[in-house]
């Protein structure tokens, strides 16, 4: 039996606690996203649509956020303007676009799974762009990851048809695009702070979604959608985007990146349990296997760094 001591050490103190359920609660809610989009694609909803309604009412949102974030600091220089555009073209449109295309193909469950590879994704761009060399443990971690992608999608392609691979093609281009975003991001972060930046990012994002909408659509494409496309675009902009962001960047201020990193680790698990619940997505040894192998790996990677 454990002494009391060791179990008072083994158990989280009273201060980590608060962040431990912000992050807890900021991982289940990102993970919602998934299944949210694929409850209003059963209305008949296209992607460009969807995501506009999203973009459309989360915009004031995180205006504000900017906002606040940004009282009593210096004016935004040109290159601070041209640095919030380009990442806010690859973090949140282009990534965020991807994703809502890719879910059309395959299930909130594979989606999760190959977005978590970002971790991977960051250390092959550091390795690509900046020439920074992965150990031999780092190259086994993101092994075990793809591994278990791979398992999941050939379970996925054997039943689902030829779709699937165009589904996980633009889901893995969310993930490199977001990847990209981080690699990019962290000067900015240290000069504009991480709130602020995520507000005036995601805000450039909003506007290039809505834009992108009123380019390729009628306006009558967004009067005619179920009223509950509407609705689950209200609830995916608040509980599943804004509230999520917050809680997030809330939590590593209170137990560090780290230790929000893998609590992070809930998503995949939250968003499986979500699709099976909500969706009736099947659940098999092959998608237990393959989550297990992902964050298996992304768990080694943290650890290896």
């Amino acid at each position: 039996m454990n002494s009391p001591a060791a179990a008072a050490a083994d158990t989280p103190t009273p201060s980590v606690l608060p962040g431990l359920a912000l992050a807890t609660f900021g991982a289940i809610a990102f993970s919602g996203k998934a299944i949210i989009v694929k409850l209003a694609y059963r209305h008949g909803v296209d992607a460009v649509t969807l995501i506009m309604f999203r973009m459309l009412f989360a915009l004031p949102l995180f205006v504000a956020l900017a906002w606040w974030a940004g009282r009593g600091k210096p004016a935004l220089t040109r290159r601070d303007w041209l640095a919030i555009l380009g990442l806010g073209f690859s973090g949140y449109y282009l990534a965020s676009f991807l994703d809502f295309a890719g879910l059309a193909y395959v299930t909130a469950s594979f989606e999760r799974l190959v977005l978590y590879l970002n971790p991977t994704l960051v250390l092959g761009l550091g390795w690509l762009l900046f020439g920074r060399r992965a150990s031999a443990k780092q190259l086994i971690a993101m092994a075990v990851s793809y591994s278990g992608v791979l398992l999941v999608f050939g379970h996925e392609l054997q039943f689902a048809g030829a779709d699937v691979a165009l589904g996980a093609a633009l889901v893995f281009g969310s993930a490199l695009s977001y990847a990209v975003y981080l690699v990019y991001s962290g000067e900015e972060v240290k000069r504009l702070g991480s709130m602020r930046l995520t507000g005036l990012a995601t805000s450039v994002a909003c506007v290039l979604c809505i834009v992108q909408f009123l380019v390729l659509r009628p306006i009558s494409a967004a009067t005619t959608v179920a009223p509950e496309v509407i609705w689950l675009s209200v609830l995916n902009a608040t509980l599943c985007t804004f509230a999520p962001v917050l809680m997030v960047m809330m939590a590593i201020e209170r137990i560090g990146s780290t230790l929000a990193a893998q609590t992070g680790m809930l998503g995949p698990m939250s968003t499986i349990l979500m699709g099976v619940l909500l969706l009736g997505e099947p659940f098999t040894v092959w998608v237990a296997a393959g989550t297990v192998l992902v964050l298996a790996g992304v768990w080694l990677l943290a650890r290896w760094r």
